[in-house]
């Protein structure tokens, strides 16, 4: 299996993308499982029922496809519902917690402190949340219900307060690969666990390293994680008694799982790119604190 460049030039991959897709996987109406993004899921109802709640036409995007994600498997597992509590990580000016309100949610959104964001380069393409008002520009959820409903505080991602605590699920949007290091990153899905009721349910997507599962980015301002990497986080999040849905690292047989996008990245599709020498994506993980 490879990966196809515009110009028909072969980028060879790191074999585990040839594994077959696990039984679970089979379906559009499956349940979603810990797995990458792949072009079969732009086309199915629940991609488009979510992209039409934020105000979206669906697209080949992975930006687009991690907030429809883990809004899905949020919703699959019975968190999105009157008066559950949410908290999220590293906001930005998503879409998720306006349409989380609007279904009867509470919200507790978070991000890296403004002034530490900007020196971080982070105050463009919409990385960077100034306060809740930004958070419902789209108009999704009626003003007056969304904040009563969502409230904003600064977090940082590597020193979570203590106090934040008894919620019944939360989620992250490719964040915690901006943490500094791989293992910044495996100490966060640990701790972010700390915040969540006994059986709470948590979603996060990062980058993902397609092209090797040797050599990658370890220590940056972004870091890519290899199968072997993920492996071994979900085998210690285990360890200490969570689950983890089944991991998938199957890419997709559709024509947009095989094109890259290259920097300056012309936008879609948009579900491979090339991040420095390495074909990356997004995964999505889904864990269950342990009861």
């Amino acid at each position: 299996m490879r990966f196809f460049r515009k110009k028909n030039t072969e980028l060879s991959l790191s074999s585990s993308a040839t594994k077959p897709w696990p039984r679970s996987r089979l379906g559009e109406n499956a349940l979603r499982i810990s797995e990458l993004c792949k072009g079969q899921d732009f086309e199915t109802p629940w991609y488009k029922h979510w992209c039409k709640e934020f105000k979206e036409t669906p697209r080949f995007h992975r930006k687009q496809w991690e907030f429809a994600f883990i809004m899905q498997a949020l919703s699959e597992r019975g968190c999105i519902k009157e008066n559950n509590n949410g908290l999220v990580f590293a906001v930005g000016t998503e879409p998720v917690p306006s349409v989380f309100a609007k279904l009867g949610c509470n919200i507790l959104a978070t991000d890296i402190n403004p002034e530490e964001g900007v020196e971080k380069g982070w105050d463009n393409g919409n990385q960077l949340c100034f306060g809740v008002e930004a958070l419902n520009e789209r108009g999704i959820c009626e003003n007056e219900i969304f904040l009563k409903r969502v409230k904003y505080r600064s977090v940082d991602m590597n020193a979570i307060p203590p106090e934040l605590s008894g919620f019944d699920f939360n989620w992250s949007s490719c964040s915690f690969e901006h943490l500094g290091s791989l293992e910044k990153g495996f100490t966060f899905l640990k701790n972010q666990l700390r915040t969540l009721k006994p059986g709470g349910w948590s979603v996060h997507t990062t980058e993902y390293n397609i092209s090797s599962n040797y050599e990658t980015q370890e220590n940056d301002n972004t870091v890519i994680y290899r199968q072997r990497d993920i492996e071994r986080i979900v085998s210690e999040l285990k360890h200490q008694g969570h689950f983890v849905e089944e991991l998938d690292f199957s890419l997709g047989n559709m024509q947009q799982d095989f094109t890259i996008d290259f920097p300056p990245y012309q936008g879609e599709p948009h579900t491979r790119l090339m991040v420095d020498k390495y074909v990356t994506t997004s995964i999505g993980l889904i864990i269950r604190k342990k009861s």
